[in-house]
């Protein structure tokens, strides 16, 4: 157990205070360690690879999401994220054809399209809040592959809602009592107002595509026409709107998240960032991104991978026991929750050498295949493995990399200390300042610039 704690909240308030580093501390007690969130609720945290491996995989049967994700119940109803059992499964297997590989292929220029187009505005040596210009960016590209649509003014429309929903729903998940939704509470009414904008504007897209006789191969009409193998039933219209709100902010929120701890991470690395700039000048030149460039980028997929290791965007799992169940030497009891860390395993030097630093090289040679499957896990793992992750990690890359073309991106001399804040996701807090430096020809290897 880890020491410590208040007789009545546990280590409650230490985890609210500073989660990342309540975990890390409490990872060293121990490959199982218990903590007190209350008095009633028995709290695991497991940071050994095998057994993450038996929650997450070979025994996931025993168990269901933690009860902080009914939190999430009132955005995302029962989408992937919250469903269980038949439910979840049968919900996958209707989702799983928009990320087949073909699709995914299909939505690679939209990713480059739709960035190309956001940066044509930027100016040199503009001062820019990062961190919104990558949530603007992937909503963008969500609106387009989702919807077939352009959201110009996409944050205003869906954004503000989500991060609105999002901070009230972070409060509940960390609040021991919380009064019922239908209590007129100021922040209740926050909730509810910003839900009814959410759902005003995805039941309309929804109803104005069921009255569409054309064809669509975005991923809402690959969600609408898809059916049930056993009794071809396709999904209703709230389940279509969980499912899509579910895509919807795991479609932008982690990757937006991802891509600016990585333009932060590469203003510290010189070194890096310089690799990365010969390997797109080399790859790429002056001509226009395409989607066929993925695959010949493995330096820039690998910043990828070590960002998602320092700051993973999906830095806790929450599970909970539905039975009596053994992990390892360990007997867990029906109820009893268990926590795994992607952020704990991610920096732990027996898997990472020199963990805290950014070092992209370090997946080169195959060295996943090195390290125990569940050392490191940034999209989760098992059946509830993230639907989405190969759309989300080569839009990531090809979104980094079509901006690294043009820009070189440094963090504001006046910054704060930029510290992680583990929200819903792994972000920044306050956001990110950053400057621009266009990259000149002199900067890149072929001097015939076609922008």
């Amino acid at each position: 157990m880890v020491p410590g704690g208040k007789l009545f909240n546990g280590h409650l308030k230490e985890f609210r205070e500073d989660p990342l580093t309540f975990l890390n501390k409490a990872s060293r007690y121990g490959e199982v360690v218990k903590i007190r969130f209350g008095p009633l609720q028995n709290v695991y945290l497991i940071s050994n690879p095998e057994l993450i491996k038996q929650v997450l995989v070979t025994k996931s049967k025993c168990f269901v999401k933690s009860k902080d994700f009914h939190a999430l119940k009132p955005i995302i109803g029962e989408g992937l994220l919250t469903s269980e059992k038949e439910t979840h499964m049968r919900q996958r297997r209707l989702i799983q054809p928009a990320f087949k590989r073909s699709h995914i292929i299909n939505y690679g220029q939209d990713m480059i399209d739709i960035t190309t187009d956001f940066v044509s505005k930027w100016e040199d040596g503009e001062e820019r809040i990062l961190t919104q210009d990558m949530m603007s960016i992937t909503l963008g590209i969500i609106s387009k592959t989702m919807f077939s649509l352009d959201f110009k003014e996409g944050y205003s429309i869906l954004g503000k809602p989500i991060e609105t929903a999002m901070r009230v729903a972070l409060k509940r998940m960390r609040t021991l009592l919380n009064l019922p939704l239908w209590i007129p509470t100021k922040t209740n009414l926050e909730y509810k107002d910003a839900l009814d904008k959410l759902n005003k504007v995805l039941y309309s897209v929804i109803d104005n595509r069921r009255k569409d006789q054309e064809r669509h191969e975005d991923m809402l009409g690959i969600l609408m026409d898809a059916r049930d193998d056993d009794h071809g039933i396709g999904m209703t219209d709230t389940q279509v709107r969980d499912e899509v709100m579910t895509i919807f902010l795991a479609g932008h929120e982690t990757t937006a998240n991802a891509l600016s701890w990585t333009f932060y991470l590469l203003s510290q690395y010189p070194e890096a960032q310089k690799k990365l700039f010969d390997e797109i000048d080399n790859v790429i030149g002056n001509r226009h991104p395409v989607p066929a460039d993925f695959m010949n980028l493995p330096y820039t997929q690998n910043i990828i991978w070590e960002s998602l290791r320092i700051y993973p965007p999906a830095y806790i799992t929450g599970r909970q026991a539905e039975d009596d169940v053994e992990i390892g030497d360990y007997r867990f009891k029906k109820g009893d929750t268990i926590m795994v860390s992607q952020y704990v395993m991610h920096h732990k030097h027996e898997y990472f050498p020199d963990p805290e630093s950014f070092r992209p090289e370090r997946f080169e040679n195959n060295f996943l295949k090195t390290i125990p499957a569940y050392a490191y896990f940034p999209f989760g793992g098992g059946p509830r493995v993230c639907i989405g992750n190969h759309f989300a990690f080569m839009e990531a890359v090809l979104i980094l990399a079509t901006i690294s073309q043009r820009f070189k991106i440094n963090l504001a001399l006046d910054h704060r200390p930029v510290i992680p804040f583990p929200s819903i996701t792994l972000r920044p807090r306050g956001g990110l300042r950053m400057n621009l430096e266009e990259r000149t020809k002199h900067d890149r290897t072929d001097s015939n610039p076609s922008f």
